[in-house]
């Protein structure tokens, strides 16, 4: 007998010996109406019954996906106590959320919608067969796929940006007096993502903030195979100030129902937040082939099937003598048909069928048609010109904010922000708290409410706290949700080397790979003040038409740089260009026929000096696109040389340089190419540090011996 097998004979066993007709005794605020109940019930074991044929299709060959709600059908309380339009970030648990969900809309499909995603097929309404998640724009729900709990951070950002917009007289996405859903599991909980959103929630209470956000543990006392100690999330949980803690046993249908109502009235009317802590169970493994014996009692296990949540509901509708034990097995039998036949239609069910089919949310179609350049102005520093650009999409655009730790009165560590703050008030420029994760979550749930979030990450190496953000949540959404849902924004980084004065591997960094290995993430570096306008334009025209997740990593060194060759000579500060910079673009210094150097960020400068002092004929080419790269450009320069020295700051290992490099060969490229880049090596603080990046010295020497 397979587990799903002896959990069903459990369940028909248990109604079977209910007793008849005897209506409980309740609170009066425990009082539930018997049509939601009878909802409440079709859902749950709707959900039920899903997670039994996602199993059979995984038999045939037909299924590819099998983590179970089995014990935790109880989340369809909140599925029927929300309102369709609160936006709902859910646990991967949640088939009776979705089910209870779509029961509120005409002509919803949810079962076929959920088997089709455990199918891979594109019938699935939200992923189109990437993924089976529990998702779908017609009904207000978010994809979540990414790693433990990172959709908690975007949760908070969402509730944080609906009351905003209302303030600022936009129109959201969601309705302005929408509840935010969020469940997520017991172990999860302990995760640093989880507990970086509940601290910046009650953070945001405290500052006295709006923040009407539900947040839901689902409790099965369970991270795969590991207990979650007795007591220990009753004691976290319930310590966050300013986030109201409750607790409900999932297995009492009415406490289950009562409570959910409860907590999203709540959350809706005094617009703050509620932890909702729901004790559940689990049936069926954690996913897959896990085997629970292995590592659970045979008492424990037992334990568990005393409540089910399926059987919580039928005594209460049989003590009620809505149903007697027949009539809720003739329901259940008649939800299994309903089910199976559903399973039966998905033979052979189409799916993607090309690289094309599946890589189509991250490929992009911008064309900005007003490329040529349009200098304005007096000559900046790269500083200035991304001030001012900043200040311009602020004036054009309200949807347009900017935020990050330190960027408000301080107006950032490098004075890039200075100013933006007192033109455009405190509802647009903001301070975040010292946390990359949160700054990257709210601009995640700013993004999907309808602002154009332009976030702040203070230096290049503070992004590893928090990459999954823009690698699991950010850029994945729009492939995971077949482009229904996408995060238009632009995130502001300063990093790479070569500061003066300040250094250490926290403030010279130049780990760009992590960025260069995310689909569908756009990544421009600029180097000169004339094109740094542009180049951010171009970002935030990428993230406004296309949803796109692009960004933005300024070189510090270069920020208030005005020379180029001597001291005084003033050549770095430029007039900036107020014109957008099309995706796939370069930007050309000079017209040497004897070698093109290829390269970008500091290493525009360095290069330029490094030609002088070798006194080559050299062409500088910089690509200020790092990803995708811009190979179309780089290859019509590059047949015009015999050599090509690439120059590339970061580390030999996993550096841009080798993609170039690469590109070269895979067009049969015939020429000389040399490489020149920094050590394998943290960057050491003072003097050291010239012994492990590029130098321009180096870059003199590769010249010459081209």
């Amino acid at each position: 007998m397979t587990a799903a097998d002896e959990l069903d004979e459990r369940f028909v066993t248990a109604v079977r010996a209910l007793p008849g007709h005897a209506p409980p005794t309740r609170p009066v605020d425990r009082q539930v109406d018997d049509d939601l109940l009878v909802r409440y019930f079709d859902a749950q074991v709707q959900s039920r019954h899903l997670d039994v044929a996602a199993r059979t299709l995984q038999g045939r060959g037909e299924g590819f996906y099998t983590i179970a709600s089995a014990g935790h059908e109880s989340n369809a309380a909140l599925g029927l106590c929300t309102r369709v339009t609160d936006p709902a970030l859910l646990h991967y648990r949640s088939g009776g959320f979705y089910a209870a969900r779509a029961s509120l809309v005409e002509d919803s499909t949810p079962i076929r919608d959920v088997l089709a995603g455990c199918a891979a097929s594109t019938l699935d309404p939200i992923s189109a067969g990437r993924h089976k998640v529990f998702g779908n724009a017609g009904l207000n729900i978010l994809p979540q796929t990414s790693t433990i709990a990172s959709h908690m951070p975007r949760a908070v950002g969402l509730a944080l940006a609906l009351p905003r917009m209302q303030r600022l007289g936009l129109d959201a996405a969601w309705p302005w007096d929408s509840v935010v859903v969020c469940s997520f599991g017991d172990a999860s909980a302990n995760h640093s993502t989880a507990v970086g959103a509940l601290n910046a929630a009650a953070y945001c209470r405290h500052r006295g903030l709006p923040l009407p956000l539900l947040l839901v543990c689902e409790d099965n006392g369970l991270g795969i195979s590991v207990p979650t100690p007795p007591g220990w999330l009753e004691r976290s949980l319930s310590s966050y100030p300013g986030i109201e803690y409750r607790s409900v046993d999932g297995a009492d249908a009415v406490e289950m129902l009562a409570a959910a109502t409860d907590a999203v009235e709540t959350v809706r009317t005094t617009r703050a937040p509620v932890l909702l802590h729901v004790r559940a169970v689990r049936f069926l493994g954690h996913a897959g082939s896990d085997v629970e014996s292995a590592y659970r009692s045979p008492s424990d296990l037992a334990a568990d099937h005393e409540r089910d949540p399926l059987v919580g509901t039928a005594r209460e509708l049989v003590a009620r003598g809505m149903l007697d034990a027949a009539g809720v097995l003739d329901r259940y039998e008649r939800i299994r048909v309903e089910v199976g036949s559903v399973a039966d239609s998905l033979t052979r069910p189409p799916r993607l069928a090309t690289a094309a089919d599946v890589m189509r949310p991250l490929e992009s179609g911008l064309v900005l048609v007003d490329d040529d350049p349009h200098p304005a102005g007096e000559p900046l520093t790269l500083a200035r010109a991304v001030t001012r650009t900043l200040g311009q999409l602020l004036e054009e655009d309200p949807h347009a904010c900017v935020f990050g730790e330190d960027i408000g009165l301080k107006g950032g560590v490098y004075g890039v922000t200075r100013g933006l703050q007192e033109r455009f008030g405190r509802l647009r420029v903001f301070d975040t708290l010292l946390d990359e994760q949160t700054i990257l979550g709210t601009a995640l749930g700013f993004a999907v409410a309808g602002m154009l979030p332009i976030p702040e990450i203070q230096y290049l190496a503070y992004l590893h706290n928090a990459e999954d953000q823009l690698r699991g949540e950010a850029a994945s959404l729009a492939f995971f949700s077949d482009g229904r849902y996408r995060n238009p924004m632009v995130v502001r980084i300063a990093g790479l080397p070569y500061q003066r004065g300040f250094g250490g591997h926290f403030h010279n960094d130049s780990s760009v790979a992590v960025l260069r290995d995310i689909p569908g993430l756009v990544l421009a570096v600029p180097s000169s003040p004339a094109t740094a306008g542009a180049l951010l334009r171009t970002c935030v025209e990428l993230a406004r038409q296309e949803g796109r997740v692009c960004v933005y990593l300024e070189p510090i060194a270069l920020y208030h740089r005005r020379d180029l060759y001597d001291e005084g000579d003033g050549l770095w500060q430029q007039i900036p260009d107020t014109a957008g910079l099309p995706p796939g673009s370069v930007c050309v210094y000079g017209d040497g026929r004897d070698v093109l150097v290829v390269t970008f960020g500091n290493g525009v400068p360095m290069s330029l000096r490094a030609v002088r002092r070798a006194g080559v004929a050299a062409t500088v080419l910089d690509l200020q696109w790092l990803s995708p790269l811009p190979t179309t450009a780089l290859l019509e320069h590059v047949r015009r040389f015999e050599r090509v020295v690439v120059v590339d700051e970061t580390r030999r290992s996993g550096g841009v340089a080798e993609s170039v490099v690469a590109t070269l060969v895979d067009d049969a490229w015939q020429g000389r190419i040399t490489r020149v880049t920094s050590h394998d090596s943290y960057v050491p603080l003072g003097p050291a540090a010239a012994h492990v990046l590029m130098s321009e010295d180096d870059i003199a020497r590769a010249l010459l011996e081209a």
